[in-house]
């Protein structure tokens, strides 16, 4: 995890510096800037892959010195660096990070590389020469924000790292995208899994064949798995919900292999379902389980900072980001990486209205379209909150060889059925890694099994009349649809003046 900052054109020294000041959080382990010929580079990182390395990656490419600023991670980078002959070539490092590697195949192949990189990433590169590049992965994962203005595009990794002058113009930057001065914005690869491809002759009525779990299970293991390569210390955060359940007991095994103990981390209030579950999974996988009791007072207190960190005032958002916030808090005096279940409900149609479809193409479509607007929803506050406290999160389900297995499966398997309940798939392929009472249990959003909604949904309601709701609820667009809401917005406005919510803020819109 790093913070980004990067200007094409015109740009101020000073703005850079107070722009990566706002994101120091993300990255606590060293900062680098660049300059170039109408060119500025600068990064904060948090040394996970290559702890040794600088904060930023450089290269030589004949006459000209190249830099990369990136956050995140490029999974295959070890099949690019044995491509390349980065091993054996002149005494290249051979523990060449995943960002140097990326680099180098930009060398070689210019903006096409970036088609190549799978991973969870944002890379910005610069050359003296006056070589620039700005590419985002596919299903946005790595958070990159951008403002044109003029002759100057300037990039950066939160909407609060933007002066405040600049924030009417800044928009997310589109995942799966390259930008370059000469070519401006051009899509790269489409979305993984556009289309069913796998038995799709079968009677939807039938089991799946076996392999179908298996290549389900083994799939996720290995994303798992690569998930915890790292140098730095790792965990996972354990919601006590039937994802993060998976994620956990795969991740204990993989680290007993290891000759080591997974540490857990849970939250909740006193007797909170969520908790108990947590406690349950981690007893019967064997992690070092740490948790964090809190209390509703703790929970309100807490709303305003965690708007501020969260980017957001969507109500569903911030009801998970207060105990997400908690329990980041919590595992970042342990570990520095964890390991989250998201991206689960969003490919094997986990959520309440998914079960509204009558039809295996409706669902599929709404499928994808949920997967291509996560960026600006529960990746956000994923990454947003982890980050707020300096530690990295992993997302194994949205491992791309996972996402593009599960959105090949007919997605009439993911439709609710008589003895089948949302996520039946998922749940079948782990059958017998976790207890019963927790494997099969009911879909709850991460607010409602720790007791937020009904808490935060009270008090923020309160402070609000409805005279003002009628009055201000065209403040954004689409309109502001409760009092709660409006009040997370107010809270927003103020920690972000000058941001554009109808552009960087996505919400849950009820159909």
């Amino acid at each position: 995890m790093s913070a980004i900052v990067a200007a094409h054109g015109p740009f101020d020294d000073e703005r850079g510096a107070r722009m990566l000041e706002r994101m120091r959080h993300r990255g606590p382990d060293g900062g680098e800037v660049r300059r170039g010929d109408g060119w500025w580079l600068g990064t904060q990182r948090l040394a996970i892959v290559a702890p040794d390395a600088s904060p930023m990656t450089g290269t030589i490419d004949g006459d000209a010195q190249l830099w990369l600023a990136g956050d995140g991670q490029i999974y295959n980078h070890r099949r690019i660096r044995d491509r390349l002959g980065l091993e054996a070539d002149g005494g290249a490092r051979g523990d060449v990070s995943d960002l140097d590697a990326a680099l180098r195949l930009f060398v070689r192949e210019g903006a096409g590389a970036f088609e190549q990189l799978w991973g969870a990433f944002a890379l910005v590169i610069a050359g003296s020469d006056g070589r620039f590049a700005a590419a985002r992965d596919v299903l946005g994962i790595a958070p990159l924000y951008w403002a044109r203005r003029g002759e100057t595009v300037l990039f950066a990794s939160e909407l609060k790292a933007f002066d405040e002058d600049w924030r009417a113009d800044v928009e997310p930057f589109p995942p799966g995208h390259v930008w370059t001065p000469g070519t401006g914005l051009v899509e790269g690869p489409a979305l993984p899994g556009s289309g069913p491809v796998l038995l799709a002759s079968r009677d939807p009525r039938e089991d799946p064949p076996e392999w179908v779990f298996d290549a389900l299970r083994e799939t996720l293991v290995r994303a798992v798995s690569q998930s915890l390569d790292v140098a730095a210390p790792a965990g996972v955060l354990l919601s006590g919900g039937v994802d993060s359940s998976i994620v956990t007991a795969i991740a204990a095994r993989i680290v007993r292999e290891r000759g080591s103990c997974l540490p857990s981390f849970a939250v909740g209030m006193a007797g909170s379902r969520d908790l108990l579950a947590a406690r349950e999974v981690a007893e019967h996988v064997g992690t070092d389980h740490h948790e964090l009791i809190y209390t509703a007072e703790d929970a309100i207190a807490l709303v305003p900072r965690v708007i501020s960190e969260l980017e957001s005032f969507d109500p569903t958002l911030v009801h998970s980001a207060v105990p997400h916030h908690l329990v980041a808090e919590l595992a970042a005096e342990h570990v520095e990486v964890v390991l989250a279940g998201e991206g689960a409900d969003e490919l094997f149609a986990g959520y309440t209205h998914f079960g509204l479809h009558e039809s295996g193409d409706e669902l599929h479509g709404e499928l994808v379209e949920t997967l291509a607007g996560m960026h600006i929803g529960g990746l956000q506050r994923v990454d947003r909150v982890a980050a707020a406290h300096g530690v990295e999160p992993r997302m194994p389900f949205l491992d791309l060889d996972f996402v593009e297995l599960a959105m090949a499966i007919p997605p009439e398997w993911k439709m609710l059925r008589e003895g089948r309940p949302a996520k039946w798939l998922l749940r079948r392929a782990f059958d017998g890694w976790l207890p019963d009472g927790v494997l099969w249990r009911r879909k709850e959003q991460f607010g409602q099994g720790t007791g937020m909604n009904t808490v935060l949904r009270e008090h923020y309601g309160a402070l609000v009349e409805a005279e003002d709701l009628q009055r201000e609820s065209s403040r954004v667009a689409p309109p502001l649809r409760t009092r709660e809401e409006l009040a997370y917005y107010r809270i927003f406005a103020a920690a972000l003046p000058g941001i554009d919510a109808a552009r960087n803020v996505g919400r849950f819109i009820e159909a």
